[in-house]
């Protein structure tokens, strides 16, 4: 099985509208001599750390309205999520936010760490997990106003439901054959899905730092309400996608709710790996493919349907 990175096409600094680098550089204190753009993650965006002539550090994300109009609606919900997470939570601080000539722009501290090497080593594996849990027991009840994860998702978990009134051709032979029934399962993942923990809601490795001592969670942009295990399910199908051990060895819950959430991601990843590539992201149809496949052996494991 392949192990995709989740890497798009970054802007570098330097294409940065000239109003947002100047906005910048007032902010930090001094012209930046060092920009080095991060590779991890999807957005057709800056994502670059900085060093100013005075030796001042940050990290920033920054995004215009051109090549996807969507990710500036995503980066203003980040904006809103990192400004009101609380010093507990294991995250970069955000230093400012701010919009000017079409653009969207995050400023962070800038962590000196590094994601986890993949294919995923056990060691940092569990270290990983750990940290998830404790994030996941400080986060329940949410400590900040975050939308309900219907009012994020429900409008993207409805894939098996979307293929029964599709083309299927191509589509797993096991899910083809249940398909119905995987659409009926999948339509209980609301009430599978009710909680009160802030949820990150897309935890995989480029999203996640390891320092000597500590791990930070990046990009929250899709933080919502949801159930407790929601972050280590979700992860644990991107773990073993990405060499790490299959999701079902790890996550052994029985509860029928876990059954009808993963029934909806899996749908997710499935159909939207089915789909054109969106505007400037061409990596991200691969990668849902990918999570998709271990998704699905997943699911066939926790339905028993043959």
């Amino acid at each position: 099985m392949s192990h995709p990175p989740a890497s798009g096409t970054r802007v570098p600094w330097h294409e940065v509208h000239p109003e947002v680098r100047a906005a910048v550089e007032e902010f930090l204190g001094g012209r930046v001599i060092e920009a080095s753009t991060q590779p991890g993650g999807f957005s057709p965006a800056a994502a670059v750390r900085l060093r100013t002539e005075g030796g001042k550090r940050a990290f920033v994300k920054a995004v215009g309205p051109e090549p996807n109009p969507d990710t500036p609606g995503i980066y203003r919900s980040e904006l809103k999520i990192a400004a009101a997470l609380p010093e507990s939570v294991p995250a970069p601080r955000l230093l400012t936010g701010l919009e000017l000539a079409g653009w969207v722009v995050l400023v962070f501290e800038d962590v000196e760490g590094a994601h986890p090497e993949l294919p995923w080593r056990r060691d940092q594996l569990d270290r990983v997990l750990k940290a998830v849990e404790n994030m996941s027991a400080a986060l329940t009840p949410s400590p900040i106003d975050a939308p309900r994860i219907e009012e994020v998702f429900g409008a993207k978990f409805d894939g098996w439901r979307k293929l029964t009134k599709e083309d299927t051709a191509g589509l797993d032979p096991w899910a083809l054959r249940h398909l119905g029934e995987l659409a009926e399962l999948e339509s209980a993942w609301v009430r599978g899905a009710a909680g009160d923990s802030l949820v990150h809601a897309d935890l995989r490795a480029d999203n996640i730092l390891l320092t000597g001592d500590r791990i930070y969670i990046v990009d929250w942009p899709w933080a919502c309400l949801g159930p407790s295990w929601f972050d280590g399910m979700g992860l644990l199908i991107s773990v073993g996608m990405q060499g790490g051990p299959p999701p079902h060895e790890l996550f052994t819950d029985p509860d029928p709710a876990v059954t009808a959430v993963l029934a909806a991601l899996t749908g997710f990843f499935v159909r939207q790996s089915r789909q054109p590539d969106p505007p400037g992201i061409p990596t991200v149809r691969e990668f849902q493919r990918a999570h998709g496949v271990v998704a699905l052996d997943w699911l066939r494991r926790r339905t028993g349907w043959s």
